[in-house]
This record gives structure tokens, C-alpha cells and sequence, in this order.
């Protein structure tokens, strides 16, 4: 699993192509269904619109569940992109990894510190500015002393906190699964006793990994919909 990472630089800033590629592959994976699911509308929904509109239900409640869905509304699709985009970017690294002149090329792209801490940052980021507002810079500020004032410090730290977890909750879970993978493939590779020794693991982990990945995607939704609900709602 020790396996370089292609790069390039560019202007002084040095790039991951693999994170490139992936991300690419995974926002146009998300494209696809969207357009494949919303492109022949029917009263009575089949297939992938079928499957479209059950994930749009599924966010209304977690958004519900946090907020009421006047002010919760705006951040339907907001949700529905965060679940859909997580999903597929755990899902890539699994059934296999490609590796060129011992640089690794295909792989989960949240398997990678880097990506799932830059989502974490965007949501919390977006937070703060839905928050501005919609409550405007006064009532904003007003939060960090409420409901006493010298709690100040900790609610930066909470900020912080925040941040860390939820990106490294997912790249810790994600990349985890990839790594065991990797050394059940190893084993696989040395000879048919390994081979038949690493079968039935690898198919169990894979079926596990699946389990993890959506999980994991359920819970940065979640997450994501928790903060913004604690932002913008005036009754926190």
C-alpha cells in the first residue's frame, strides 16, 4: 500500500493527479445519474427516478429532522449532492486499484486526507456563511456569547473540532478498508493456497466496505445538515 502518488507542478503549486482523476470520475459518475434519473419525467415514477426521488424523501427527513423545512428548503439539494458525491467516491476504490510504474492512479479519492479534509472545511465554511445570511453579522456574533459569554473559547474550539472530525471520521473509515484490501490482494497473489486462503475475506470485506462506505456517506449528510441547523436556527 506504500505507492507514490503521481503529481505534477504547476505555477509553484505541486497537484495529485490521482486526486484529479478521481474526483473527475466521481463528479461525473454523480452527473450521470442525475441526468439519467431526471431525463424522462413521469407521474409514475420507474427506475432510476424512482430511485431519484426516494433519495430526495430520505434528505427531506434528515433535514427535517434537524430543522423545519421553511428555513431546511434551501439545503435539499445542497444534501442530496454531499450523499450522492460521498457515495460514489467511497465506492471507486473498491473493486480494484490501479497502479502505474509504482504510482497509484486509481483509488477511493476519500481515501486521501487531503479531499475529505477540503469537503469538511467547504461544509463548515458554508455554515458560517448561511448563517451571516440569513441572521445577519449582529445576531451572528451574538452566538459565540451566547448562552454565556466567557463559553467564547470554546466555541472556537468547537469550530475546529468540528472540522477535524468530520473530515477525518471519513478518510480514517475509508481509508482503513482500501488498506486491508490491499494486503488481501497480496495474499491472493502468493500462489494458489493464498489465492484460496483470501477468497472468502476479500468478499466478506468488500461486502463489509460497502456497508461502511454508504454509512459513512449517511453520516457526513447528516453531519453536514446538524451544523448548518445549529447555525441557522435562532432557538439553539
Amino acid at each position: 500500500m506504500h505507492h507514490k502518488n503521481p503529481t505534477v507542478e504547476w505555477l509553484g503549486l505541486t497537484f495529485n493527479l490521482s486526486n484529479v482523476l478521481m474526483l473527475s470520475v466521481t463528479a461525473l459518475i454523480v452527473f450521470l445519474i442525475a441526468i439519467s434519473a431526471t431525463r424522462r419525467l413521469s407521474l409514475k415514477p420507474t427506475g432510476m427516478q424512482n430511485f431519484m426521488e426516494w433519495l430526495m424523501d430520505f434528505v427531506k427527513g434528515i433535514i427535517k429532522s434537524n430543522m423545519d423545512w421553511k428555513t431546511g428548503g434551501r439545503f435539499h439539494v445542497l444534501g442530496i449532492t454531499v450523499l450522492m458525491f460521498i457515495f460514489v467516491a467511497n465506492m471507486l476504490g473498491l473493486p480494484f486499484s490501479i497502479i502505474v510504474n509504482g504510482e497509484l492512479w486509481w483509488k477511493s479519492p476519500t481515501a486521501d486526507p487531503t479531499i475529505t479534509m477540503t469537503l469538511a472545511v467547504m461544509v463548515v465554511v458554508l455554515t458560517h456563511f448561511y448563517a451571516i445570511k440569513m441572521k445577519g453579522l449582529s445576531e451572528y456574533g451574538k452566538d459565540y456569547l451566547r448562552p454565556l459569554p466567557f463559553l467564547f473559547p470554546l466555541k472556537i474550539i468547537e469550530e475546529f473540532a468540528n472540522t477535524l472530525t468530520l473530515g477525518l471520521r471519513l478518510y480514517g473509515n475509508i481509508y482503513a478498508g482500501e488498506v486491508l484490501l490491499g494486503l488481501l490482494a497480496g495474499l491472493g497473489s502468493a500462489g494458489i493456497a493464498g489465492f484460496a486462503g483470501a477468497l472468502i475475506p476479500t468478499m466478506a470485506w468488500q461486502g463489509f466496505s460497502i456497508f461502511v462506505g454508504t454509512i459513512q456517506a449517511f453520516i457526513f449528510c447528516m453531519l453536514t445538515m446538524v451544523y448548518m441547523a445549529h447555525k441557522v436556527n435562532s432557538d439553539h
